[in-house]
């Protein structure tokens, strides 16, 4: 019998190894993680990168959270967290950034946080609503909360459910940023 709270389910991850067609420099020309994330994240903040991978976007998030920050490199595959530990070191960052290995059925974090991103994985989620309660218990009040799902990978109509599923967990939408590939919406607590 399937938990009816589990987050993700295996099959619907993306595996590791695939990983290395999107965490690459040529990414760069269309994310740009100091582009996308300085218009929100300042200073001393605390950050969960949910999904993480292996790390393309926590170690943008972790030079712009500067020394009194930290980014929590949240992921369900201890392969990819292994990958973020090695970028971190080579980055000199690896004092901002803290590994969290999470499981299917949670997040199993106890932290609050400032800002909350998912980059391409929120569609990988099995329970959309449990998730997005999730996510709005560990940030704090006034929180940021930036969704980016792939335009030729996720519907519109799945968009607007994982949405919808934020909006039902108290969210309130602020903007839908511009990035490139995919569709955004930025959410405050």
């Amino acid at each position: 019998m399937k938990n009816s709270n589990n987050i993700f389910h295996q099959n619907h991850v993306c595996p590791w190894w695939l990983i290395y067609l999107f965490d690459n420099p040529i990414r760069r020309l269309f994310h740009n993680p100091q582009k996308i994330f300085e218009p929100y994240i300042h200073d001393e903040m605390t950050i969960f990168d949910i999904g993480c991978g292996m790390g393309y976007f926590s170690i943008g998030l972790a030079k712009l959270v500067g020394d009194k920050g930290m980014v929590i490199a949240i992921d369900v595959q201890g392969k990819m967290l292994n990958g973020v530990k090695k970028r971190a070191l080579k980055a000199g960052l690896n004092k901002r950034i803290h590994l969290h290995h999470c499981n299917i059925d949670s997040l199993n974090i106890e932290l609050i946080g400032d800002f909350v991103l998912t980059f391409w994985m929120a569609h990988e989620v099995l329970n959309t609503k449990h998730f997005m309660n999730e996510i709005y218990s560990h940030l704090k009040n006034n929180g940021k909360y930036l969704l980016v799902e792939p335009v030729l990978h996720v519907s519109k109509t799945k968009f607007y459910t994982i949405i919808n599923s934020a909006k039902q967990a108290g969210f309130k939408i602020v903007e839908h940023p511009n990035i490139a590939l995919s569709r955004a919406a930025l959410f405050e607590k």
